[in-house]
């Protein structure tokens, strides 16, 4: 065990015998998402490496606190990736923030989302235990699978210590293909290519323009490129990235971000507002002036639901079924049993 990982379990295990709330951080630029953590700070930013990666077994395991583009950079340097093209939202980006948010860039539909890619976990558990689960193959990942729970868990059941991610090749070509188009047809059309044999790893409508991205080798893209209606988008990277980081003159807007989450073929939603259609849309961005419980019960109706993703400090995750709420409830008990760990980040008493 590293000095860094029992300071941090002697911290915990204090925490443990007094109950005393810990708000765990590394990088701080996943901060805004959720309620504000109670609690002092459990610090992973020294906590940093990569402790294995082979590229030929495409497996990378790094402890959390090391930062993404680090990971990304060494990644680059061996022609891969991260497959689920995760969001940094600031420089100070780790890879435990990355998973224990759970969020996944552009490619989400088309490769998977961050849960699909995690191998393996070792976990510091509210007790202070430190225990390690899965591994670093796929077949070590079978039946139930706690290193993909705590993905999108927020940290409220325990401290990532380290992570095992598949990678994968980064595509020998990509283009982006843009055509001015309605929303309408642009959901109709984007439903459309998730049916196609066509090398799509992303597909997005900013509210004029489609944009559909075609990766893979040299020949399927230029081949695909004969069936895509459009013009090539230049400096393409640009705009993902743009539109991964949220920083896309669409998100400069003021008042609260919701996120609305949507089978992709939906069809455009009854909601006052500005809307920016992502994941083929099934991921759809809003800015409205209606209030959280209208725009919750309209998206219901649709069969989706709405987080409030920025700019709003209640009502922010979309309320628990009581069976769901009782799911949770026992989850947390079994791995944080004293409620020390990010208390109340994604519900109260949670």
């Amino acid at each position: 065990m590293s000095d860094i990982s029992s300071t941090l379990q002697q911290q915990v295990l204090q925490a443990f015998a007094n109950k005393t709330p810990l708000n765990i951080r590394a990088g701080g630029s996943k901060a805004f998402l959720g309620h504000r953590a109670e609690g002092e700070a459990i610090d992973l930013s020294g906590h940093t490496g990569i402790i294995e990666y082979d590229p030929r077994e495409l497996v990378l395991t790094a402890r959390s606190g090391t930062r993404l583009s680090d990971i990304e950079a060494v990644l680059a340097g061996a022609g891969q990736m991260l497959a689920f093209e995760p969001p940094h939202f600031g420089e100070g980006a780790t890879l435990g923030g990355t998973i224990a948010s759970g969020l996944s860039g552009p490619r989400r539909p088309y490769s998977g989302s961050a849960r699909d890619f995690v191998l393996g976990c070792k976990l510091l558990n509210g007790r202070g235990e430190i225990a390690s689960f899965g591994g670093q193959v796929m077949k070590n990942v079978a039946g139930y699978d706690v290193s993909r729970l705590l993905t999108g868990a927020h940290g409220t059941l325990g401290v990532l210590l380290a992570i095992s991610l598949k990678v994968l090749p980064k595509p020998a070509s990509s283009q982006t293909i843009s055509h001015p188009c309605s929303e309408v047809d642009a959901i109709a059309y984007m439903s459309r290519l998730l049916c196609k044999p066509y090398p799509v790893d992303g597909a997005c409508f900013d509210g004029e323009r489609c944009h559909i991205r075609i990766s893979g080798s040299e020949q399927a893209v230029r081949e695909t490129r004969t069936r895509i209606p459009g013009d090539v988008l230049p400096d393409a990277d640009s705009f993902w990235e743009g539109l991964r980081e949220q920083q896309l003159p669409f998100f400069k807007r003021q008042g609260t971000l919701y996120r609305v989450m949507v089978k992709p073929a939906t069809r455009p939603l009854a909601i006052e507002g500005s809307w920016l259609l992502d994941w083929g849309g099934a991921q759809r961005w809003l800015y409205s002036p209606e209030d959280i419980d209208t725009l919750r019960h309209k998206v219901a109706q649709a069969g989706g639901h709405v987080t409030a993703f920025r700019g709003a400090d209640k009502k922010i995750f979309q309320p628990l079924s009581a069976p769901m709420l009782t799911l949770h409830q026992r989850l947390k008990a079994g791995f944080d049993p004293a409620n020390i760990f990010n208390r109340n980040r994604l519900y109260a008493g949670l």
